[in-house]
Order: structure tokens, then C-alpha cells, then sequence
């Protein structure tokens, strides 16, 4: 029995765990423009997909805890307009620290540096800014890489301790540290010393 387009497309989006952000662009290898908008409009009205923002859905995290979905993953909604637009993304400084843990406020503002037009997204309580910048580490590839590097910056090499160094390695995990380290490799030198020091285990303990 041949398969429908909902088919394929639950498929695709349950195999991503939850939490997943897309838009009809992420689905056009499997029909016409016309066929995934009425296809995840479908999905939408069933209940297995949110609409997030126009243009927009997300696949729920579920909490059993409190017996409820989550609300949208930022990040995700953030990479999903960003494919949708075609747009190169960077977190900003602020929005690095908070993602990474270094920072504990709960931030209303989430701020992305983008190659794009300037634009503001409302998601629940949280506003998403894309700011058009020239995006100087264009040349990497890993989200986790982006993360680490914004967030380095942001703090400024001065505040670069021993300290910041154990969180960012301990939150980075030890299967992308190579490849973390092979990506940033064109960062400006201190930034790339930093995360040599995180990409290697520490050298006591």
C-alpha cells in the first residue's frame, strides 16, 4: 500500500524525538507546495503536530510530570525560520550564556544574529529577534559550535576562568569535542584557545 504524504511526514517528524521545529520547506521532497500545506494543516487538525507561528509548527514535548506539552523549543523555531528563509543564524551573546547555562535569567528577549532582515517573532511570553549583522563565523557548522563561541565572546577574555571552562566542557558532550574543535578553528585566536582547553580533558581530577 502505497504511503501518504501524512504518512512520510509523521514518520520524519516522530523519528526526531520531540521538540522539533519545521516548515513546509523542511517537506518538499515529498510532494508539492500544495500537498504539505493541506498535509501538515491535516497533521495540525488531528492534534500530532502545533502550530507554533504562521508558517510554523513544532512537533510537542510531552511532560509527563506535568502532564502537559511543553512550550515550543526557541532554538528550534529559531533554526526552522532560518531554514525557512534561508537565513545564516548565530545566537547572540546573551542567548549563548543562557543556552550553555552560564547565565541563570530567564530571558524575555532571545536574540539571534542573522545574515537576514531584522525581525521579531512572538512565541508565548518570549520574543524572538533576528538582528542583521555580518556573521563573521560563517564558516561554522555545528549549532553547539555557534553556542560556544558567541557565548566566549560575550564574556570577553578577561572572565575566561577555569571555571567557565568546566561548565562549557561538561555541558558539551565528549562525542562533538572533536568536532567542535575542527569546526571553530578559524575563531579569533583567544576564543580558539578557550575551546582547545575545553575540547581536552582536564588535565587534574
Amino acid at each position: 500500500m502505497s504511503q501518504t504524504f501524512e504518512d512520510k511526514a509523521l514518520y520524519r517528524i516522530r523519528g526526531t524525538g520531540g521538540g522539533w521545529a519545521f516548515s513546509p520547506r523542511d517537506f518538499l521532497d515529498l510532494g508539492g507546495r500544495p500537498t504539505v500545506d493541506s498535509g501538515l494543516h491535516r497533521l495540525e487538525k488531528r492534534g500530532e503536530i502545533r502550530r507554533v507561528i504562521r508558517g510554523i509548527y513544532d512537533y510537542p514535548r510531552f511532560s509527563k510530570l506535568l502532564d502537559q506539552s511543553l512550550s515550543p523549543d526557541i532554538d528550534q523555531v529559531a533554526r526552522a525560520l532560518a531554514r525557512k528563509f534561508r537565513w545564516r543564524i548565530h545566537p547572540g551573546g546573551a542567548t549563548a550564556l543562557n543556552f550553555l547555562g552560564l547565565s541563570t535569567q530567564v530571558p524575555a528577549r532571545v536574540v539571534y544574529l542573522s545574515d537576514g532582515p531584522d525581525r521579531i517573532y512572538q512565541i508565548g511570553n518570549t520574543a524572538l529577534a533576528f538582528e542583521h549583522t555580518a556573521l563573521k563565523e560563517s564558516g561554522i557548522e555545528l549549532k553547539e559550535s555557534g553556542l560556544i563561541v558567541q557565548a566566549l565572546k560575550s564574556l570577553g577574555q578577561e572572565r575566561i576562568t577555569p571555571e567557565i571552562i568546566s561548565k562549557i566542557r561538561a555541558w558539551l558532550p565528549e562525542s562533538l569535542r572533536s568536532k567542535v574543535l575542527a569546526d571553530t578553528k578559524t575563531a579569533t585566536g583567544w576564543v580558539f584557545s578557550a575551546i582547545q582547553q575545553i575540547t581536552q580533558e582536564a588535565v587534574h581530577g
